[in-house]
């Protein structure tokens, strides 16, 4: 059965378009600091099957991570627990839903929910995976979002280009404090600030952003090829192209490689994500081309 709608991460407009996801896998790592030195152990293929595996956000423990799973037609969000090795179905809608993200009050889920009529808007979720409600009833088409707090999330909004805006629920507010974005949107690890990709002919800039002031900064250059970025609980900052990781620290003139991979199934490394005790990393990648 072929997917009636677009994929999320790789939709540009709001037009929505049949079209297969690609296949990813996700992978954990250990996550090591000795002094300034980081280092990613042997990553573990823990989503190991044909199809879409993606967007990974570790649970507010660290003991798990919320993920997007196409199956039988449609998307699904599912949560991989890291103890037992065990993966779980959270929700179960006639409706796609992407981009899971544990909301501040630790008890919901957000989520980017594709409605019947192809409508893209934020819903909540229980942690069991019953729809609550949407979080903004007339903000849309959603691709990607981020909590700066219980008032106020970030949101990717799609279109041409798209735009960066800051929602406030309570109202039902959304205003534009960014144009033509990159898909990464996050809050700065101990600081009241956001992070996105300004993107631009060369690839794109990882600014912040003062959510009081307006006021946006130039943080440093995506490596060449990549299109995603994490952060660390410490503060520095991760991004992958092809088979490598980098890290960049504030202070730095650029970036530093602290991974490569010789694994056939990590030859294009995508979105990352670091777990909130900084011990774990889950790496997405695409899937080996089968042979010809």
């Amino acid at each position: 059965m072929v997917l009636r709608h677009v994929l999320v991460g790789f939709m540009l407009a709001s037009t929505v378009a049949a079209q297969a996801p690609p296949g990813t896998d996700i992978y954990v790592a250990s996550l090591s600091r000795t002094g300034t030195t980081l280092k990613i152990g042997v990553p573990t293929n823990v989503t190991s099957r044909p199809g879409y595996d993606n967007q990974p956000f570790f649970t507010v423990d660290g003991r798990g991570f919320y993920y997007t799973s196409a199956r039988a037609g449609q998307t699904d969000i599912y949560q991989y627990d890291l103890g037992s090795a065990s993966a779980r179905q959270i929700t179960e809608t006639p409706e796609s839903e992407y981009s899971p993200t544990a909301m501040p009050d630790g008890q919901q889920l957000s989520v980017i929910r594709v409605e019947r009529d192809s409508t893209q808007r934020l819903w909540a979720f229980t942690a069991a995976g019953v729809a609550v409600k949407p979080v903004l009833d007339t903000i849309k088409p959603v691709g990607y979002h981020a909590w700066l707090n219980a008032d106020t999330v970030y949101l990717f909004v799609l279109g041409q280009p798209a735009t960066l805006r800051q929602a406030l629920p309570v109202r039902g507010t959304a205003t534009i404090v960014a144009s033509d974005i990159g898909r990464t949107i996050l809050r700065i690890p101990r600081q009241h600030a956001m992070s996105f990709i300004q993107r631009d002919s060369s690839g794109g800039v990882i600014r912040s952003l003062d959510p009081a002031t307006g006021a946006v900064h130039d943080l440093v250059r995506l490596p060449k090829g990549a299109e995603f970025f994490a952060w660390t609980p410490d503060g520095d900052i991760l991004s992958a192209s092809g088979n490598q990781v980098f890290r960049w620290r504030s202070g730095e003139p650029g970036w530093e490689i602290v991974a490569q991979f010789d694994e056939a199934g990590l030859q294009k490394i995508s979105r990352l994500a670091v777990s909130p005790t900084g011990d774990r990393i889950a790496l997405v990648a695409d899937e080996p081309s089968s042979p010809q």
